[in-house]
């Protein structure tokens, strides 16, 4: 009697490094769900104002305080997750991760501020606490609004103050 020896399909342990490693490269076919990427935009979010704005936003949000959102495609435009925090007065913080096609990526914390015309919003960008503590500064004399500017009308009238509406007061 002959016998045929056959390869196994998996010469190693179900429990080995390599049985993780190509476990987990079947799974990189697949995209990553609106949830997950919910949950990975709040979690950068937080890791970012912890690591980088200690001293201010760190001490007043807390990891929970963050609302992710996915992934979303607008006119050949591709929009990274993103996450949204609610600082009240009608304020808003904007963390989401600029990924370019080549380099690391960038952490864009973006502060969005009623103007006091109440027809609109004002962005804010910044990159340090410094920068983040002088808007906040400037934003004092006017009780948090941005204060508006007839020279250039669309600095907030290309955000109206319809399209901000907070989650939770829908």
């Amino acid at each position: 009697m002959t016998e045929t020896l056959q390869n196994p399909l998996r010469p190693f342990g179900a429990d080995s490094p390599i049985a993780h490693l190509l476990d987990l490269a079947d799974q990189m076919g697949e995209p990553p769900t609106d949830q997950e990427q919910r949950d990975d935009a709040e979690v950068a979010a937080a890791h970012h104002v912890y690591n980088e704005f200690g001293f201010s936003l760190a001490r007043v949000l807390d990891a929970d305080d963050w609302t992710g959102y996915p992934a979303v495609s607008d006119h050949g435009t591709r929009w990274q997750a993103s996450a949204v925090a609610w600082l009240d007065g009608g304020l808003w913080l904007h963390h989401t991760v600029r990924i370019p096609e080549v380099g690391p990526g960038s952490d864009i914390l973006t502060l969005v501020v009623p103007c006091t015309c109440g027809r609109g919003y004002v962005d804010y960008g910044f990159k340090t606490e410094d920068d983040l503590l002088e808007t906040f500064a400037e934003l004092k004399a006017t009780a948090g609004r941005s204060p508006h500017d007839d020279k250039h009308p669309l600095d907030c009238t290309s955000v109206t103050a319809l399209t901000h509406t907070r989650s939770a007061d829908v």
